[in-house]
């Protein structure tokens, strides 16, 4: 049989790398429970017609058919495979999710959400097809406080403090800021048409072209010149609580919608000033606007220091009229991690490792094959108390069984005695101790693998 090939942009990781995965996945439940968010899973897949309506993403999505579909099998309208498409994001989904459940939900409504996401990217360093993300979400009936607004980036500013990743940088804009800003500056249109929907998206290419080739996007959308040193003007804003408003007066434009976005990102800002800087720094960065066509107020994007080339790795915003049954508007705001485009890149590098590759602590030898229920019953022993314990493969000499132990980076080899008592071995110190296996414990920092960061 031929060696398979790898796919391109789907990562698989080795057991070392997946038990740091899921100590991030760890970290970010336990934080995001703490702050009182449930847990939902939606489907893979949706209606290829909710996918395309919220932004311009149709070449990114991967379709979804049987093989075998037909027209005549495929079950009635909507529902043929060809219908169908997996989730890139899932904010969509949930958006869909709320909508189908409103009448079995307590609004406001917090959820999060870990699942795989797929995108037709084309693969790079922290840019996969197949990605895990981790969501956040607050969404109400009606109307959504804006004091929402903050609590994503405190909650996930929470976990980011406490994952092993650099530190990062939480930058925050907010859309009707910059809709209002370029309102007083003379611009027509909404986020999604006109002059203002096309220079918002050519303004949010800043860190990718540019203020020159920003500046050309900007003539060819038919900007005056006043009018793009102004908008350049806005994106080149980078601020704290203490000096945003006045960063943004002194450069002359006013507006009332400008007005209320000024006042929504202080107060984001003003909420999140006592989180770890030296891990979360929360600035003011004017130039994010962030792609999806959906966000309507506060946005987010989120890097890592000194890994700046992967890009975001943490984004969102607020969705005022993302959900809607035809009855009611479900308006929210959230916050993603992608997780996979986080840590791969580490990972890959060595930035970060577990420090063994197993969750095993002990490996209980076995001295021959006709004793092996004996070693089983001790290994349950450990079991019971929360030590995690495997029982030799084989019965070969205990040499052998200690090398297979240390191949793996198991830290204690169990040896039953013949007259009936207990011994356990530190293979990295050579220290032989008796020990019961009714009590016995390992030191609190070898009963799990830890997450090492650096070399």
């Amino acid at each position: 049989m031929a060696r398979p090939t790898p796919l391109s942009g789907f990562p698989e990781l080795l057991p070392q790398a997946r038990l740091v995965e899921q100590h991030v996945l760890d970290v970010l439940r336990e934080v995001f429970e703490l702050h009182g968010f449930s847990s939902i899973e939606t489907r893979a897949v949706e209606p290829l017609s909710v996918l395309l309506r919220k932004g311009e993403i149709d070449k990114e999505v991967y379709g979804v058919r049987r093989l075998a579909d037909t027209a005549a099998d495929a079950g009635g309208a909507g529902e043929r495979g060809d219908d169908l498409a997996l989730h890139f994001d899932l904010t969509v989904p949930f958006a869909r999710y709320v909508t189908e459940n409103a009448g079995h939900l307590q609004f406001p409504f917090r959820r999060y959400q870990v699942q795989k996401v797929w995108r037709g990217e084309r693969p790079q360093e922290g840019r996969y097809r197949e990605f895990t993300q981790a969501d956040i979400d607050v969404v109400d009936r009606g109307t959504l406080a804006v004091h929402h607004d903050a609590d994503m980036a405190r909650v996930m500013g929470e976990a980011l403090a406490r994952l092993p990743l650099p530190g990062v940088t939480l930058q925050v804009n907010n859309r009707r800021l910059v809709e209002g800003f370029y309102r007083g500056l003379g611009l027509e249109g909404d986020v999604l048409t006109g002059s203002i929907g096309a220079t918002m998206r050519a303004v949010d290419k800043l860190d990718k072209v540019g203020a020159r080739g920003v500046a050309d996007l900007l003539a060819q959308a038919g900007l005056t010149q006043a009018q793009a040193d102004g908008a350049l003007g806005l994106a080149q804003v980078r601020a704290g609580a203490g000096d945003l408003v006045q960063a943004v007066r002194a450069l002359g434009v006013t507006h009332e919608l400008l007005d209320q976005g000024v006042e929504e990102l202080l107060a984001v800002l003003t909420a999140v000033d006592d989180l770890p800087a030296d891990r979360v720094a929360v600035v003011a960065d004017l130039s994010v606007a962030r792609g999806l066509d959906y966000y309507t107020g506060t946005v987010y994007e989120t890097r890592m220091r000194g890994w700046e080339s992967l890009g975001s790795i943490c984004s969102g915003g607020r969705y005022d009229a993302l959900a809607d049954d035809g009855r009611d508007v479900y308006p929210g705001v959230g916050i993603s991690l992608g997780v996979t485009r986080a840590i791969t890149p580490l990972l890959q590098r060595g930035e970060v490792r577990a420090s063994r590759p197993t969750p095993t602590a002990v490996v209980v030898a076995v001295a021959d094959e006709a004793r092996r229920r004996e070693a089983d019953r001790v290994a349950q022993q450990l079991r019971a108390r929360g030590v995690p314990t495997e029982v030799s493969p084989t019965a070969a000499k205990f040499g052998r069984q200690i090398r297979f132990a240390d191949r793996r980076g198991v830290p204690f080899v169990w040896f039953p005695q013949d007259d009936g008592s207990h011994e356990v071995k530190d293979i990295r110190s050579g220290e032989q101790v008796a020990a019961d296996p009714a009590s016995w414990l390992p030191p609190e920092a070898d009963l799990r693998p830890s997450v090492v960061v650096g070399a």
